[in-house]
């Protein structure tokens, strides 16, 4: 089981690159962070944009990339686009944005005839690294479903399932987080949660161990739990923190990012491959965090796919 976002690191950096189509690396930090994680050997980097913007920026920040392969494009639209266009032709397992805006490359990703869709909805994952915990807490969805349904509830949890796993806990425990821990109507993501447990309990959701509704107290404090008097083994020990809604997983990640000093990485999953989203405001760690993140995933996609074929 991987403990530290620096472990996860280390683990992804144990076997071959993956190849990576990198959308628009035009500023220093999103080039930068695709050329770091290629000199760490976790990603193949396969750069789309503008070439002369691309070589300024280099330059500027002192970069070598001559070892990798570039997609020309005029703009952001097209880069996004070409990369996309990159994974559908096999040529990347994963796909990272650099310097144009989430929505761009997202809209392209969920073209229903060129992207990159699959019978899931995509959903974004946070793995949280604190230094008061001995393991990781994976927060969804804090950036792609701003209010889901029970169904896209439904696929963020298989999402994040499959994500933890990947990344080495065989069978995750999952808190289904709402403001209290008991069923009302007058709260309808109790409701949701409740259904989600059923839904697991008659395996229409596989791969991990459900409980809820939890507050976050229940969720991730095992004192909490048991002054509540709750009896499951998700409470007070969960992995996985199932967010009602966008707004308050963002909020519960930006608040252990920034108040308890938690180091973060991301990945958006449902796609044919996994799907980087960095921000400008993400340092060198974080980038290689969710880089490795990336790597793990898709090396566990090509895992099941060659299980299938066999």
């Amino acid at each position: 089981m991987t403990t530290s976002l620096g472990a996860l690191v280390e683990t992804a950096k144990s076997g071959a690159p993956i190849a990576t189509a990198v959308a628009h690396p035009c500023d220093v930090a999103s080039l930068a962070g695709a050329v770091d994680a290629a000199r760490d050997g976790l990603i193949a980097p396969i750069l789309v944009g503008p070439p002369a913007r691309i070589a300024r920026v280099a330059e500027e920040a002192g970069l070598d990339i001559s070892p990798y392969p570039l997609v020309e494009t005029p703009h952001s639209h097209a880069s996004a686009e070409q990369a996309v266009a990159v994974v559908r032709e096999g040529r990347a397992q994963a796909l990272m944005k650099g310097s144009l805006h989430t929505d761009e490359l997202m809209h392209e990703a969920l073209r229903k005839e060129a992207g990159l869709r699959t019978e899931r909805k995509l959903s974004h994952v946070f793995a949280l690294d604190l230094v008061s915990r001995d393991r990781l807490f994976f927060v969804t969805d804090a950036a792609i479903n701003i209010y889901p349904d029970l169904l896209t509830k439904a696929d963020i949890v298989r999402n994040a399932i499959e994500c933890v796993q990947a990344l080495g806990i065989a069978r995750p425990k999952v808190a289904l987080l709402s403001a209290v821990e008991t069923v009302t109507p007058k709260i309808p993501s109790t409701i949701d949660a409740a259904a989600l447990c059923k839904m697991a309990d008659r395996r229409q959701i596989v791969g991990g161990d459900l409980d809820g509704p939890l507050a976050f107290d229940n969720a991730v404090s095992v004192e909490a739990a048991e002054m509540k008097g709750i009896n499951s083994s998700v409470a007070g020990r969960a992995d996985i923190l199932v967010a009602p809604d966008m707004e308050a997983g963002n909020m519960i990640a930006k608040q252990l990012t920034f108040l308890a000093g938690a180091d973060a990485a991301g990945v958006v999953m449902g796609a044919r491959v996994p799907i980087i989203l960095t921000s400008r405001a993400d340092d060198r760690r974080a980038r290689l965090a969710s880089a490795a993140v990336a790597v793990l995933v898709a090396r566990a996609n090509a895992a099941a796919i060659a299980a299938a074929v066999d």
